[in-house]
């Protein structure tokens, strides 16, 4: 099996003092993705980023930290999603002893323990409105109250905001503050899902092999054409989390050192997904080319010319065909032979 090359330091792209060994990919799609992550790493700025669940939001926001000023000191993480409505303020901003029933002791919040360093809040589309209000304040004015404070604490915190959820559609339908939304989406970045990535499904399958070895107690050493061409034409509508899944679960039902068939979930185990709106995927003309032209070459096992040819089912000529890949950069290691 070939394998695209797993490095992303990206050579000359990126300085070489930016480093990312926690993402894996070189794929038109994470390249982009990491030219983005280059501009903003260095800088203070708000960042906000934007993805299906699964496609690795939070090695995004660990990549900004670690190539900015701040690396030194700490990257605090936050899931606005996991923590009860009425222990998010606490949380954040910390609070006073005897402020509350129950509060005992003095707390320190997420943001005063993030001084000088990063503070990560994940799934910011789920943080209540009134407390959007407060964090709001707290990102512009860069002071923060604690819960029976009688006064405010300064605090040097960079925000790194995620989440899978369409904010304009929510501050749209009044979930979500437009003032607060502006104030996060300085400057936004876009994840590309697996689905529009697939060139990197090699590199991601190695990697996971590699990494869950130890875990599955299984000598896995590679995957066979079939077995990858089951993972190159399935939808992927877990991402990066469901791809490794998958691939902990193939190597423990694997015989031998070789995952010979990926067992992929059935539609039933995603509830048989319907295509709605949100499921669509904006690509611009040439992207949409490149995708047909790679899963009708995976469907011929990269036959381009002669019968059952991918020529023949796009109907053009071969050389015509030939052209087009070589223009949108496609080789023969980006499909199944």
């Amino acid at each position: 099996m070939r394998y695209a090359k797993e490095s992303t330091c990206l050579s000359d792209e990126f300085p070489a003092i930016l480093h990312f060994p926690d993402i894996i990919g070189n794929s038109r799609e994470i390249r982009q993705t990491l030219h983005l992550v280059a501009k903003v790493a260095p800088t203070a700025c708000t960042t906000l980023i934007l993805g299906e669940t699964g496609t690795g939001k939070e090695l995004i926001a660990k990549a900004i930290h670690d190539n900015s000023p701040r690396r030194s000191k700490t990257m605090v993480k936050v899931n606005c999603a996991a923590l009860p409505a009425n222990l998010i303020e606490s949380e954040l901003f910390g609070h006073e002893r005897g402020s509350f029933t129950g509060a005992f002791e003095r707390r320190i919040g997420k943001f005063e323990l993030a001084h000088n360093g990063t503070l990560f809040l994940d799934e910011i589309g789920e943080l209540p409105l009134e407390l959007q209000v407060k964090l709001l304040r707290a990102l512009q004015e860069k002071e923060i109250e604690r819960i029976g404070g009688k006064g405010s604490t300064t605090v040097d915190t960079r925000i790194i905001a995620a989440t899978n959820r369409d904010l304009e559609k929510e501050v749209a339908e009044g979930r979500f503050r437009a003032d607060l939304y502006y104030r996060l989406n300085i400057f936004p970045i876009n994840l590309p899902s697996l689905r529009n990535r697939r060139d990197d499904i090699p590199s991601l399958v190695h990697h996971f092999i590699c990494k869950l070895t130890t875990r599955t107690g299984k000598e896995i050493t590679t995957i066979s054409k079939y077995a990858l061409k089951q993972l190159m034409n399935y939808s992927w509508p877990g991402n990066i989390r469901e791809l490794e899944h998958v691939i902990e679960r193939s190597m423990l039902l694997a015989e031998d050192k070789l995952i010979h068939e990926i067992q992929l979930p059935s539609n039933k185990e995603h509830g048989q997904r319907k295509t709605t709106l949100m499921d669509f995927t904006l690509k611009t003309i040439e992207e949409n080319e490149r995708d047909h032209i790679l899963n009708t070459l995976n469907y011929c096992k990269g036959r381009i010319s002669g019968s059952h040819g991918a020529a023949e089912f796009l109907g053009v000529p071969p050389s015509t065909l030939s052209s087009k890949l070589k223009r949108l950069g496609i080789g023969k290691n980006h499909f199944v032979v």
